[in-house]
């Protein structure tokens, strides 16, 4: 039988049928997918054949199918390890706070360096704008100007007052889409806000606003009622980057991508070579010093 991966705790895996009876399962023996070494050979989102003997409870999971994408990041723990957070993602969404706790410009480049780099559409959803003052509305306006000039959508909400939710969750239909950012950046809230009926576990509202409260503590699907998915994950401190070449990272800066053709070499890293389109788009103020600096940044990593 095919089914969908939904939840994962460990050694237990909850498969979805496509009548939308959930199965238990395990996997069989050691699994390694197109040569990834990863913590989580299966991930949240993976497609798979399994098995179901009539006198077992559980079944047995036999092979994991081919992934249309998948978003990786480094192993916590473990520098030559990976973690997948999810597969066969239609759109990525990163749960952004400027306060409450802070998001890095660095983490959100992390991010959509690795979504970009496995073909995953991604958003941005600024969070917590009730806790703004004027130095932070302005310093929002700025960033959604350089984020969606680059060709990422960005939304600014408010979960504690439901505004502008529906431009979230309008995009969610019919899609299979993950949900990612810092503990406390409201993820589980925004979810509960998008779909009350899903019951999802979250910190009081107003706590997680002080204190940036964890409540998710492992990746899980949900089904809406509206119809599509939603991957939810536990709060990221960080976001190393795994299996990317250097010549690799410009192709993932699409406002820089989109010059390449017009720099006079074509390798060009839009470090040093003379005649580089971006560099040029710097001077004029068409490319963001905080984007080229992350740019760097990884880079020299």
């Amino acid at each position: 039988m095919e089914g969908l991966v939904i939840k994962s705790t460990g050694n237990r895996i909850t498969v979805r049928q496509a009548d939308g009876l959930k199965v238990e399962c395990r996997l069989k023996g050691q699994f390694r997918v197109r040569g990834i070494r990863s913590t989580n050979p299966l991930a949240i989102g993976d497609r798979v054949i399994f098995e179901k003997p009539a006198e077992e409870n559980i079944g047995l999971i036999t092979k994991i199918l081919q992934r249309d994408n998948y978003i990786i990041r480094k192993a916590t723990k473990l520098s030559k390890e990976s973690h997948i957070i999810g597969a066969n993602i239609d759109r990525a969404f990163l749960i952004v706070t400027l306060i409450n706790p802070r998001t890095s410009t660095g983490f959100i480049d992390r991010f959509l360096v690795t979504a970009t780099g496995y073909y995953i559409p991604a958003c941005i959803v600024f969070n917590k704008k009730d806790l703004y003052n004027e130095t932070l509305s302005e310093q929002e306006k700025e960033l959604c100007r350089i984020y969606e000039f680059a060709g990422y959508p960005c939304f600014s909400v408010s979960v504690l007052r439901g505004e502008n939710i529906n431009q979230v969750s309008n995009l969610l239909q019919g899609k299979i889409s993950l949900f990612s950012g810092h503990s406390g950046s409201g993820k589980s809230a925004l979810i509960m806000a998008i779909d009350p009926t899903l019951h999802l576990k979250t910190g009081d509202i107003s706590e997680t606003h002080l204190k940036g409260k964890h409540t998710t503590t492992f990746t899980e699907m949900y089904e809406l009622s509206t119809g599509g998915y939603i991957i939810d994950t536990p709060g990221i401190k960080e976001f190393g980057l795994i299996d990317f070449e250097k010549s690799e990272i410009p192709r993932c800066f699409p406002e820089m991508d989109r010059l390449f053709p017009q720099c006079q070499y074509n390798n060009c890293s839009h470090t040093h070579e003379p005649g580089c389109a971006v560099k040029e788009a710097l001077k004029s103020g068409e490319v963001s010093w905080l984007r080229y600096n992350s740019y760097l940044s990884i880079l020299n990593d």
